[in-house]
């Protein structure tokens, strides 16, 4: 006795090892943690930053320039001694002496610098601004796109999860139904009204729904995994909805104008900052004006200063020709700006396709499920009539095997229906958002 209780525990251990727990969640709890902590939306909010970045860069088209500098030196060099002492309103009768002038003796000058350079006409610099702004905004609609993708993906995901349970309880019922007929049908054998034949075909349908049932367990393991990877969270816990899978409500409107959904926006953002970009390679043949200016501090010791100055100006600049290099790459700023615009027809064309299948894929899942459900409801009343006929040896044992699988069948193509019901809506009410 105690060498079969020790066997039992040996094959018990590994079992209870791998158990894994199990975690009631909602949908709500789900959305939440996928919206703060998902990587592929962190990932977009942080194309959003560069993006950004990129538009902050072109405020140096409006704001000036400064830098500041203290440069140390050292020279004998004739002109440069000369002017270092000039610089430094050092400068005294003596040093006209035209051996000193030749020949001077070592000068130190230290000059701390400011400048100050301020653009005023920067043609192409204002359409490239326009440009990064475009592709900001871009960005923005598309990451707001993925969170409505992601949400659109949350949903599938939590569907499969409450597939998943359903599967296994509609495989567990057919379990017990199925035992219940293995028991009957032993009776039955051992009773005389039975042959081996349809006794091992009871027990090869008893077979059967456990392998069935170890699958549909598998499932729920890997639904439960996928959906922890979209919360980014630890997925060695199994989850479970709290909720069951239901018929789904139908609230899609017939307003469904596809200019208003973000990827949409975002591709005409996407053409604009193409097109600015064209107008701003344009534009580089124009001249450029810019005000500079500096002020100037020298001594013959560091950090003194005892003279100054200051320097203001404007420049204006004309770069005439370049060789080809403008004209080439105006030509292909406008080529992207054209390809652009095809791109984005063709993808209004695409959506609106996508759009129209998926609405007729929505009626076609209405009618299934309607088929389905009364499929379920036929099958389950068949199954009846031949269980209470079998108890009463007045039916064949194919028969009500034929009459259990259909029934059990019935059922889980009933809950995926149900299941692509309701992602069909989920998916529809998307490409109408």
């Amino acid at each position: 006795m105690k060498q079969i209780l020790y066997t039992g525990i040996l094959i018990l251990m590994p079992l209870l090892s791998n158990a894994q727990e199990v975690k009631l969640i909602t949908k709500e709890e789900v959305i939440a943690k996928v919206n703060d902590q998902n990587n592929s939306l962190k990932m977009a909010e942080q194309d959003v930053k560069a993006a950004q970045g990129d538009f902050r860069q072109t405020n140096a088209i409006l704001l000036p320039t400064i830098g500041v500098s203290h440069t140390a030196m050292s020279t004998t060099n004739p002109l440069m001694a000369f002017g270092f002492k000039l610089n430094q309103e050092v400068l005294t009768q003596n040093d006209f002496n035209p051996d000193l002038l030749n020949d001077p003796t070592t000068v130190q000058n230290y000059a701390t610098k400011i400048e100050v350079q301020q653009p005023v006409l920067n043609f192409d610099g204002f359409y490239q601004r326009g440009a990064a702004k475009a592709k900001l905004k871009a960005t923005e609609l598309q990451s707001e796109r993925t969170k409505e993708y992601m949400s659109l993906e949350v949903e599938k995901a939590y569907m499969q999860l409450q597939l998943a349970y359903k599967t296994v309880d509609v495989l567990q019922k057919a379990q017990e139904t199925a035992l219940d007929n293995q028991r009957i049908a032993d009776n039955s054998f051992k009773q005389g009204y039975m042959q081996k034949a349809d006794l091992l075909a009871v027990e090869v349908r008893v077979t059967e729904i456990e392998n069935q049932l170890q699958y549909a367990k598998s499932n729920i393991a890997n639904a439960s995994n996928y959906l922890s990877v979209l919360m980014n969270d630890d997925n060695d816990k199994i989850l479970k909805p709290i909720d069951s899978l239901t018929v789904a409500i139908t609230m899609i409107t017939e307003n469904s104008v596809l200019n208003n959904r973000k990827d949409i926006q975002a591709y005409e953002k996407a053409s604009l900052a193409f097109e600015k970009m064209y107008k701003a390679d344009k534009m580089s043949f124009m001249p450029r004006l810019n005000l500079f200016g500096s002020y100037e501090l020298y001594d013959d010791e560091i950090f003194k200063g005892d003279a100054e100055g200051y320097l203001i100006g404007a420049a204006l600049s004309w770069n005439i020709f370049e060789g080809s290099k403008r004209f080439g790459k105006t030509q292909k700023s406008k080529a992207d700006f054209e390809k652009s615009k095809f791109e984005m027809a063709q993808y209004k064309a695409t959506s609106s396709l996508e759009l129209n299948k998926a609405k007729r894929n929505l009626e076609d899942a209405k009618n299934n499920l309607k088929l389905s459900k009364l499929g379920v409801e036929q099958s389950k009343e068949a199954l009846r009539i031949r269980t209470n006929r079998f108890k009463q040896g007045l039916e064949k044992t194919s028969d009500l095997l034929m009459a259990e699988t259909q029934f059990a069948q019935k059922q889980l193509e009933y809950y995926g229906t149900v299941f692509n019901h309701n992602y069909v809506l989920k998916y529809v009410e998307f490409l109408t958002k």
